[in-house]
Formats: C-alpha cells, sequence, structure tokens
C-alpha cells in the first residue's frame, strides 16, 4: 500500500490536492470523511465539498466510536484508493466524544495511527491522508485545545515516518516534504524478542508464558528414563505419532511432531511456499520471522483494540494463499470463535491456526485440532511448552490432512524431534487428565489476576483466555523499569506488531505473586498525572 500525507493550513489547497493525487492512482476511490455536521454551517461546508468531488467516488460518513485510519486501511487491503479528510476533524470529534476521560480518547487516536502505520507497506491499494499544519501560531489557552494540536503533530508524525511522500500544500502551491521511498523495513531484531530475556536470575517471573513450578513430576521421571534408554539410538518417532493421533482423533499420517511449535511455524514457508502470506496480529512474532526468512512476502493484517481483537477474516487481503492466526492468540489471550477462523478459507488457500496456548483453556471451545470436522485446507499446530513447563525440551507438533503433512515432513531436518521430547509428547497424550487440570489451574491464575488488576489508575486491560493478560498503562517503559528495580519481570509488548510502548503482557501466577504484582502496579502507577 502506498501511503501518502498531505499537509496544509487552513484554505491552503490540501484537500485539492489530495483529490487530485487520488484521481491519479487510477483506483476506485473512497472519501473517508471525519467531519461531523454538529451545526447548519457545518453541514452547508459538507454539501459543497461533496458536490465538487466525482460522482464515482464513494464517500463513508463519520460515525460515533469508528475508527476512519482503520476504515481507510480496510479499502487498500482490497485494492481501492482511500482518501481521508482530514485528521484534525477525525481527532476533534474523537475528544468530543471521549470528554470524561481525554487520556484514553488521546491512547486511541494514537494507536490508531500506529496501525496504519505498520500495516502500510504491504496491502496493494493506497491510502491519501489530509492533515492540517498546525503550531506554528499561538499556543491555545485551554488544554483540550492544546491536547488537539499536540495530537494532529504527533498524529502526523507517526503517518509521515512510513508514508512513501509527505506534502505541504502553502497558498496552493505544493512543497515536497520526502521524496519518494521504499516501504519502511521490517524490524526482524523485533519479531525475534521474546519474554525470557527480560528475566533476570530471582526476578519474579511475569514475563514468560510457561506455567511455573516447572516440569510435574511423573514427567520428569518420563525423561530420565528416556535420556537412559534412549540416548544410545536414533529418536523414532512413531509411538509419539500414534499417541497424539489418539489424543486427537486423527489419522497417524496427519501428525508432524515438531522442534517445539515455532519449529513447525518455520516449517512453512519451505514447505507450502505461498505467493503472498498473511499473519494476523498481534501474535507469535517467529511466525512472520520464519516466513520472512524464506523470501516469503508477508502482510500484516492487524486485530483492533477497540473491537476487543476479535477476528475480523474480511480484514484479510483476497489473494493471501497463506492465512496463519493464532487463538488464543498472544499477547491478547483472545480465543477465536471457530465459525470465524473457518471464515478465512478460500479455494487454493491454507489455514494455520496456531493453538500454542489451547492446552491452557479449559474444554479447548473452538479449537480445530480433533478430526471430525477438521478441514483439509487447515493446519494445526499445538505445543507442550506452556502447560508442563517444557520450554527448554521443544515438546510441539502439527496436525494437517496427509498431503500437506507429507510436505511439512519432507522439509524437517532428519531426527529433528530428539528422543527425550518425543517420550514427552507420548507421555502428555496418554495422560489428558493432566492437561485438563493444567487449563483448570491456568483459569484460576488468570481470573485471581484479572480481579486485583481491576480498577488500577489509567490501566486498561482486556477479556482473555489464558495464562496471560494484556494491559495498556500510560508510560510502559517507566512502569517496565520500574516494576524491574524492585525485582519484577513482564513482558513489554511493544515489539508485538499492532502494539505500542504501552502495552504490557503480564503473565498471571498464585494468589501471593499476583497479589505482590497487582500491588507494585498499584505503587509506580498513582503517581502518573492525567495529562
Amino acid at each position: 500500500m502506498s501511503l501518502a500525507l498531505v499537509l496544509g493550513g487552513t484554505r491552503s489547497g490540501k484537500s485539492a490536492r489530495a483529490e487530485a493525487l487520488a484521481s491519479a492512482t487510477g483506483l476506485p476511490v473512497t472519501y473517508v470523511a471525519t467531519g461531523a455536521a454538529i451545526d447548519d454551517e457545518m453541514r452547508a461546508r459538507i454539501a459543497a465539498h461533496r458536490a465538487g468531488r466525482p460522482d464515482t467516488w464513494a464517500t463513508v460518513e463519520p460515525h460515533p466510536g469508528t475508527d476512519p485510519l482503520a476504515t481507510a486501511a480496510r479499502i487498500a487491503r482490497h485494492g481501492g484508493c482511500a482518501l481521508l479528510d482530514g485528521i484534525g476533524g477525525w481527532i476533534a470529534t474523537a475528544l468530543h466524544e471521549g470528554a470524561a476521560d481525554p487520556d484514553a480518547a488521546a491512547r486511541a487516536v494514537a494507536g490508531a495511527a500506529t496501525r496504519l502505520a505498520q500495516s502500510a507497506p504491504s496491502a496493494p491499494g493506497h491510502v491519501i491522508v489530509v492533515a492540517e499544519q498546525v503550531g506554528a501560531g499561538v499556543t491555545p489557552m485551554d488544554a483540550l485545545s492544546r491536547t488537539w494540536v499536540d495530537l494532529v503533530g504527533d498524529v502526523s508524525r507517526t503517518l509521515a515516518v512510513a508514508s512513501a511522500t509527505v506534502e505541504l500544500v502553502v497558498a496552493g502551491g505544493v512543497v515536497p516534504v520526502t521524496t519518494p521511498s521504499a516501504p519502511a523495513a521490517v524490524d526482524l531484531a523485533a519479531l525475534r524478542t521474546h519474554g525470557d530475556t527480560a528475566v533476570r536470575p530471582g526476578d519474579a517471573d511475569h514475563a514468560v508464558n510457561v506455567l511455573a513450578d516447572g516440569t510435574p513430576g511423573w514427567l520428569r521421571d518420563v525423561l530420565r528414563d528416556a535420556l537412559e534408554t534412549t540416548s544410545g539410538r536414533y529418536p523414532d518417532e512413531r509411538v509419539a505419532v500414534a499417541a497424539l493421533a489418539g489424543l486427537h482423533g486423527r489419522d497417524p499420517r496427519e501428525v508432524v511432531p515438531a522442534n517445539g511449535a515455532a519449529a513447525a511455524l518455520w516449517l512453512l514457508g519451505p514447505a507450502l511456499r505461498p505467493r503472498r502470506a498473511a499473519v494476523v496480529h498481534p501474535a507469535f512474532t517467529e511466525t512472520e520471522a520464519g516466513l520472512r526468512a524464506y523470501g516469503i512476502p508477508v502482510v500484516r493484517v492487524l486485530r483492533d483494540p477497540a473491537a476487543g481483537f476479535a477476528l475480523d477474516p474480511d480484514a484479510v487481503p483476497d489473494d493471501a494463499d497463506l492465512v496463519v492466526v493464532g487463538t488464543p492468540a498472544s499477547p491478547s489471550g483472545t480465543l477465536d470463535p471457530r465459525a470465524a477462523v473457518l471464515a478465512l478459507r478460500r479455494p487454493g488457500r491454507t489455514v494455520v491456526v496456531d493453538e500454542a496456548f489451547m492446552d491452557l483453556v479449559p474444554g479447548e471451545p473452538g479449537s480445530l485440532a480433533a478430526c471430525p470436522d477438521a478441514p483439509d485446507d487447515v493446519v494445526v499446530v499445538r505445543s507442550l511448552t506452556k502447560s508442563l513447563a517444557l520450554p527448554g525440551l521443544r515438546a510441539g507438533y502439527a496436525l494437517a490432512a496427509a498431503p500437506v503433512a507429507d510436505r511439512l515432513r519432507a522439509v524437517r531436518p532428519p531426527w529433528s524431534v530428539n528422543a527425550v521430547a518425543l517420550a514427552a509428547l507420548a507421555a502428555v497424550a496418554r495422560r489428558p487428565e493432566v492437561l485438563a487440570a493444567a487449563a483448570a489451574r491456568a483459569q484460576a491464575e488468570r481470573e485471581d489476576l484479572v480481579a486485583r488488576l481491576d480498577g488500577l489508575p489509567h490501566a486498561r486491560t482486556w477479556p482473555s483466555a489464558t495464562n496471560f493478560v494484556l494491559v495498556e498503562i500510560p508510560d510502559g517503559p517507566r512502569v517496565v523499569a520500574a516494576l524491574r528495580d524492585r525485582g519484577i519481570a513482564v513482558r513489554h509488548a511493544a515489539t508485538f506488531p499492532g502494539l505500542g510502548p504501552d502495552h504490557l503482557r503480564l503473565t498471571a501466577r498464585d494468589a501471593t505473586a499476583n497479589a505482590k504484582l497487582a500491588d507494585a502496579l498499584a505503587d509506580v502507577l498513582t503517581p502518573v498525572p492525567l495529562a
């Protein structure tokens, strides 16, 4: 998607310039309006503006609570041109609607701009944004007007970084602010960042999303026995495959063990060779890293926090022949209905469902791992890392129709899963009651943490189905550092596409540990000013 930003003062000609750019794309144009008809004079302005646009253009009128940047991105994902005019009107409306909590309204505006900037390089259409050039005059006398000026400047700067062109219109003349450039490079280091790097020896660990207390004793006995009896021969995965097939009611030919779920996800690129992959974010970032490592073009489809991070199948570009979605998704903990996941299916497309956290959800609602209704074009990836505390052992697997499973197996290195991990897979698959107990524990610990977080000043949380909670707080980096000074590690979520520096993922622990975390958060959040 080509993103263009057109700046200008009042009556500078910025709208006319943006309309000319939209016409020049040759694409179907949708005008995304932001000005609200609050009085007769404004209604007359809107009518005159509409009359001056081509009859062939569609118009999306503003509605309370909507995000016009998300609307513009959706139009571009489907190959059209969205002209959003303009940023100032949208921000003014957002501040008016959020008058009871201007801080929250400001964060929502900033988050929407960040999401558009992150998705800009990866859609086939175009977005043209008109913004007021403000701040060159007298500083406004009231706080709300100053907030408006600040936000218009901040949003303009955020969009400018991701824009192919930025122009300033002065008295009808166009002054280039930037020259056309390549899309912003993907931050591969961010994609390879994980919660374990945040934990120091001795820290209270609320960063790593593995159940605490380590591997259960019965499973450690299995691992020790496997090490003693199998280390002298090459691994044989047939016993583990049969046990996993029995657990999920699958044919053994449909089970592909892997060196953890991450390794299974890294098989997608070389095995399936998609022309264009879509990854639903925020989610486990190794999926995108693995696809990009094999030169696969990737488009990011961002879940909307204002919609509770719900999965929107229509947001996925039609030409994506591989779609990867996590459910429950990390770091939001969102559990998607089975119908929403299945709605991603299209002829010629493979849907990959990352269910690495599904065994932490009692009853596994919405899981596509079981055989009776598992479609041939859906691949499910699972893990034992979280529920049985096996992050160092690496034990995961993929479930797929036999032809697809054969393609995944074909690109694995020989003996790619060690004998000890295979023993763990087999042993756990034969004891589903152990997984059920782990899920019940994860639910209880999460509910305890959520109850303790309720009422924290300036903190927003989202419903989660697994053992962690996503929180948005003011000045996230300062809060993370303050918790670190107290010996508490949390997962800073800014490296997840679609999230920003004020998002944290908090892993739930037992009641004592949760209480200490909640108390520490209350201490460090209380001094934060509202403005």
